[in-house]
């Protein structure tokens, strides 16, 4: 919005000419998300609190926990909101990529915030039935992969590729609604499962948004593209002010949901942040690099499967206990070790795939 609004008043006073710039704007996204989470933050906390809208431990899960119970959780709506205003004060609302990624977003975290108000507003253990659950969320991933596929300019926009690998590009057709339905969805519950332990779920996000918002600037730059060999595709650098949102609204909220966590984000949150950057991902053509990057988030996924999938076959338990987080917890380590390391792989998974962008 501000963004028009200094463009018209360019006519006036040409120093105006500043806010087209992608990368300022960015910056000024992603402050403006991170202020927005500091203002707001206390007020909601206290309110959560007040109206007694805390997380319910498990009373099978690790004994440290125990003292988790009660804290304000739906904390995620202080996401959504940050990330809501930074990118509508400073993108390009005539970008349709802002918003398929904003409907997608706000769809996904509807879901979430249902999901906690069954559970913790009005007390149903069970909260949204998986089934409607997965229905709904399949209903917002197809609505965002056929917008994608519909409204695509170029062949680029629904081609696959490959990191690491040069000049491979797969046509998709129509599989690219399959490919960009999973990955949505598949990245949303990703990150709601990992969002098990203060702060666990929040940095990694942040770190794979920023790792996307590069991609979505040198993918929206046709001499960036073509010297890096990506798919060029026009209007994605735009994704990269909604990366930056995303970058400040999860830096302002681990600020309260550091351990030991005044606030949990809950499914409101997760589902919202996991979407997010699945449908980014698909934006900018770089699926694999998510899957790489968000690393921590595949394993988590695929703890609780094998774990699953062991019981039910075999009757025995692969880990102490799944997601694969609380595993460590029960073998000893300290809840913040876990926590940092879990960052740390990240970092690294973030720079293998920020490397693909030269190493093909």
């Amino acid at each position: 919005m501000l963004r028009h609004v200094a463009e018209w008043l360019t006519q006036y006073y040409s120093g105006f000419n500043v806010f087209s710039y992608l990368t300022l704007r960015a910056i000024l996204a992603a402050l403006t998300a991170l202020t927005i989470s500091f203002v707001v933050g206390p007020g909601m906390i206290r309110t959560l609190a007040e109206r007694q809208v805390g997380q319910r431990v498990r009373s099978d899960g690790p004994q440290s926990h125990l003292s988790k119970a009660g804290t304000p959780t739906m904390g995620g709506a202080l996401i959504l909101v940050a990330i809501v205003a930074g990118t509508l004060l400073w993108a390009d609302l005539a970008n349709r990529f802002v918003w398929i990624t904003l409907a997608v977003t706000v769809a996904f975290g509807l879901i979430g915030f249902w999901d906690d108000y069954l559970k913790l507003v009005v007390g149903d253990s069970r909260g949204l039935i998986a089934r409607h659950k997965y229905f709904w969320q399949s209903v917002a991933g197809l609505g965002a992969a056929f917008a994608l596929y519909l409204t695509a300019q170029t062949p680029a926009e629904t081609t696959l590729i490959l990191p690491f690998v040069k000049n491979f590009v797969l046509p998709l057709g129509p599989l690219f609604v399959v490919l960009s339905y999973f990955v949505i969805v598949g990245s949303s519950n990703a990150v709601n499962l990992t969002d098990g332990l203060d702060g666990l779920a929040i940095m990694p996000a942040v770190l794979v948004a920023g790792a996307l918002g590069v991609f979505a600037y040198a993918s929206g730059n046709v001499v960036f593209a073509n010297y890096l060999a990506i798919p060029y595709v026009a209007g994605a650098g735009e994704v990269l002010v909604i990366c930056s949102s995303i970058f400040g609204a999860g830096l302002g909220f681990l600020w309260f949901n550091t351990y030991p966590a005044q606030v949990f984000m809950g499914d409101i949150g997760a589902l919202a942040l996991g979407a997010a950057l699945g449908v980014i991902a698909v934006i900018v053509r770089q699926e694999i690099v998510l899957f790489i990057m968000g690393g921590v988030f595949v394993m988590e996924t695929v703890s609780v499967i094998l774990q699953v999938g062991s019981f039910k076959l075999r009757g025995k338990r692969i880990f102490r206990m799944a997601p694969i987080h609380h595993h460590y917890e029960l073998k000893g380590w300290a809840e913040p070790k876990v926590i940092v390391r879990f960052w740390i792989i990240t970092v690294i998974l973030v720079l293998i795939g920020l490397a693909t962008l030269k190493l093909r």
